[in-house]
């Protein structure tokens, strides 16, 4: 049966083309040509549901394909997931070796400032080296639990301390003083036992051009610069660092102030033993972040205070705002308020220095605030529109024109 209708087939379409051709070649009628083949047509009728033999020859052609490209995927599955486990293997493997070189050569880290993020910090640092910390207030108890040695000056801090790194946790607002504290100590210390003595510096403040610029102005030359925002605290990593996002700027190494947007600027500078000792140091201590599960960001500072306007500090303004209008759960409280009130809860938590730095110290800010400002115009300038008010509110009533005069 599918034999004789595929022979149906190609009678039709020979007939179609026989009709077309005589018509033409004969100088005949284009309408007795149309006739004809429509004659042809209604004769079959009966296999119009039939796909023509064109048709038939292609999908032959497009299953052959396809049993082609199915046959040749064949295993490609079992394959890519034993190429998978490979590579996972080769990675843990890397991790091992990594983690056996940070503790082959443990780095000694210093901590100034240890309150609240001083210690936050402080407790993972101890897992990967030594750690030293101090602050004006005495927190030597504190300090102990947690296995960590406590200086209760500077000045013995920097000078009688051997430390590969100097974190500065201080706050923002009080930055600038507490490098230029420093920075005679540091000197003193070259003077007393040779610039191969100078810690690399790292700030972790939560602007970025700020410290930057007061790091490169003040510190020796000799001094490395990492600049770096863990964006996140004890808050919002108390179970925990993985998955939390650090930000993070390489900005001097031996003497040279590197281009954050020049990629492989590293490996175009001479490469000199100070300067491979000074990538190294470094290196480990970024890899104490990347160990406890951090995603690392490198970026300009620029770039960074650019982005956290509008992101960071937005949001503890918001928070800030909100707080102040003493918004409470009620009894009928919708998810997306419950958000709004662990809002109010987390950036009213920290201290209002950091909120001040975050203004202060971030010259995009102003423009955020000025941003949300016309923004509230907008939206309440909508609501009293549709009302069929023009006018402000005032204290919480609408007020018309009319009111006003």
């Amino acid at each position: 049966m599918k034999l004789i209708t595929f022979i149906c087939i190609i009678s039709i379409e020979i007939a179609k083309q026989h009709c077309v051709v005589s018509a033409w070649s004969q100088g005949g009628s284009t309408i007795t040509s149309r006739g004809a083949i429509r004659q042809h047509q209604r004769k079959s009728d009966h296999f119009r549901l039939l796909p023509t033999s064109s048709s038939l020859f292609s999908s032959t052609q497009s299953n052959d394909k396809d049993d082609i490209t199915i046959n040749s995927n064949n295993g490609e599955l079992e394959r890519l997931k034993k190429e998978e486990q490979r590579l996972s293997s080769l990675l843990d493997s890397i991790r091992q070796q990594k983690l056996a070189v940070l503790r082959s050569r443990p780095l000694s880290i210093g901590i100034v400032g240890f309150g609240r993020f001083g210690q936050f910090i402080a407790q993972s640092f101890t897992k990967y080296g030594n750690v030293v910390g101090t602050s004006r207030t005495n927190y030597t108890d504190v300090a102990s639990e947690m296995g960590v040695k406590y200086s209760l000056t500077l000045d013995s801090f920097v000078l009688d301390e051997d430390l590969d790194v100097i974190v500065l946790a201080t706050s923002i607002v009080s930055f600038k003083d507490t490098v230029l504290d420093i920075v005679p100590l540091l000197e003193k210390k070259m003077q007393l036992k040779g610039a191969g003595s100078y810690p690399l510096i790292v700030d972790v403040a939560s602007v970025k051009e700020h410290p930057r610029n007061i790091l490169l102005d003040l510190l020796p030359e000799e001094c490395d610069i990492l600049c770096t925002h863990p964006m996140f605290g004890p808050d919002s990593a108390k179970n925990g660092w993985r998955g939390q996002t650090f930000v993070y700027e390489k900005t001097r190494i031996n003497k040279v102030i590197l281009d954050p947007d020049f990629e492989g600027q590293e490996n175009q500078l001479d490469i000199s033993e100070e300067h491979v000792e000074g990538m190294d140091r470094m290196e480990r201590f970024l890899s104490i972040w990347e160990e406890e599960g951090c995603n690392m960001i490198p970026m300009a500072c620029s770039d960074h205070d650019s982005y956290s306007a509008n992101s960071q500090f937005i949001t503890h303004l918001v928070g800030r705002i909100l707080g102040i209008q003493g918004l409470k759960a009620t009894p009928i409280d919708t998810t997306g308020f419950q958000s709004v009130l662990r809002l109010i809860e987390t950036t009213n938590a920290d201290s209002f220095d950091l909120f001040y730095g975050l203004y202060k110290y971030n010259r995009n800010s102003g423009y955020t605030i000025g941003r949300l400002r016309g923004a509230l115009d907008d939206v309440v300038g909508a609501l009293l529109q549709r009302d069929g008010v023009v006018g402000v509110f005032d204290g919480g009533n609408r007020k018309s024109d009319d009111d006003a005069k």
